[in-house]
């Protein structure tokens, strides 16, 4: 038997007036999926446990079928899994994210006001290129040197930094997609050992504001990525492996770093595709390919597809382009995923079983995640009609009429598994 996991980052939603009171997954055209939900049984999945971040950290590693309660340590140091950073047990990760700041609603203004006088205007620079963000965040950290502090360029808005011997573990630190729109000195990383952290978030909007990247992407009419922001930070994690949990080897495929960072902890291969961005114009067809190939040439028993564009396009507020992006993810995804699953069921017998959900909502409305429980559901290319939901599409109201009810979501490998045992 083979496994298939689809994550659309973000994906779940509330009610949206413009939309007649419709959520996203309500409207989106996306006949694959919904054939699954038709053919398959859902549920619902809480993948945030009580009083912990809606962050994707949090709810992917719920997917993956860790605890977040049990094996989280912070977002950050995945990502350093992922991009090679090796950590010492008194190292500290932070997400450095590259954002724009600016007066407010004039992200293309170069102000002469000083960082903590302007607001948080765009926690991705407009999607910024991973070149260009790599030449301001190396930038960034020459111009900054301090003992004790490094930096290490990652993709498109999404880098990295070091402390050594845990400074600001215990600083407040906000994540800047959830402030959009909000003061840059309301937000600041505060208590404990923050100080330097501050500083060179201020510091590095003099630095960036007029670096020539930058006038060329305000040029362009593209937000720039002129300061630098810190959040998420954590030690080195340890999880359980994989194939030692649950008995099966496999692979993760994703654009994101933090993604990468859970398969490869958890024991799992990382598959780059190129061209994969984190964003609607990702390589699709690039994922659907490596994710066939891990399965047939490679024989492994599961691989994880992970979709950012869902989640990012909630982030902008942006309705029409999350349509989109979920409605890519159905055509470009699922579709050929469910045509592989019953191709090889007709030529071979094979039998392949595909989850998909969202790790956790990014309601339009808020432009941030949320904690709510989010629909899921759980096709067999076997098509046993009589064990299906009496369902007809997939969305947040008709996932609560499934079989499988409210599960906690570290509970679905074991679910997925279960005629195995």
């Amino acid at each position: 038997m083979k496994y298939i996991v689809i994550i659309g980052d973000g994906m779940a939603d509330l009610p949206i007036e413009g939309l007649g009171n419709k959520t996203i997954l309500d409207v989106a055209h996306k006949p694959n999926i919904d054939y699954m939900a038709k053919m398959g049984r859902s549920g619902i999945a809480k993948t945030v446990p009580d009083g912990m971040p809606p962050g994707s950290d949090v709810a992917n590693m719920a997917i993956f079928g860790y605890d977040p309660e049990k094996y989280y340590t912070g977002r950050s140091p995945l990502e350093a899994v992922s991009m090679g950073v090796t950590m010492k047990d008194s190292d500290l990760a932070f997400r450095c994210n590259l954002i724009t700041i600016g007066e407010s609603g004039s992200p293309l203004k170069i102000s002469d006001l000083p960082a903590e006088k302007l607001n948080i205007l765009d926690h991705g620079s407009g999607h910024i290129t991973t070149e260009e963000a790599k030449e301001l965040i190396e930038f960034v950290a020459d111009e900054l040197k301090a003992e004790g502090f490094s930096f290490t360029p990652g993709v498109s808005y999404r880098h990295l930094l070091i402390t050594e011997n845990n400074y600001g573990k215990e600083s407040v630190c906000i994540p800047p997609h959830d402030v959009i729109g909000q003061s840059v000195s309301d937000n600041l990383p505060s208590g404990a050992e923050s100080e330097k952290l501050r500083e060179m978030i201020l510091k590095s909007y003099e630095l960036l504001k007029r670096h020539p990247i930058n006038l060329k992407r305000i040029e362009e009419g593209k937000n720039p990525g002129n300061c630098i922001w810190f959040w998420g930070q954590g030690n080195a994690p340890n999880f359980t492996n994989f194939f030692k949990k649950y008995g099966k080897n496999g692979s993760v495929i994703s654009a994101v770093d933090l993604l990468k960072g859970i398969g490869i902890s958890a024991g799992l291969n990382s598959i780059d595709v190129e061209g994969a961005t984190g964003f609607i114009d990702t390589n699709y067809e690039g994922k659907v390919s490596a994710a066939i190939n891990a399965l047939k040439e490679n024989d492994e028993d599961i691989v994880f597809i992970h979709v950012e564009a869902p989640d990012e396009c909630g982030h902008m507020g942006d309705c029409k382009l999350k349509i989109k992006s979920v409605e890519d993810l159905d055509e470009k995804v699922a579709g050929p995923l469910l045509k592989y699953a019953k191709e090889e069921k007709e030529k071979s017998g094979q039998i392949t079983k595909i989850l998909i959900m969202p790790d956790h909502p990014t309601p339009i409305r808020y432009r941030t995640h949320t904690s709510d429980p989010v629909p899921f559901l759980i096709y067999s290319s076997e098509e046993n009609k009589n064990e299906a939901d009496d369902i007809e599409a997939y969305n947040e109201t008709e996932a609560t009429k499934g079989y499988y009810k409210t599960v906690f979501a570290p509970d679905l490998m074991d679910i997925m598994f279960e005629n195995e045992k």
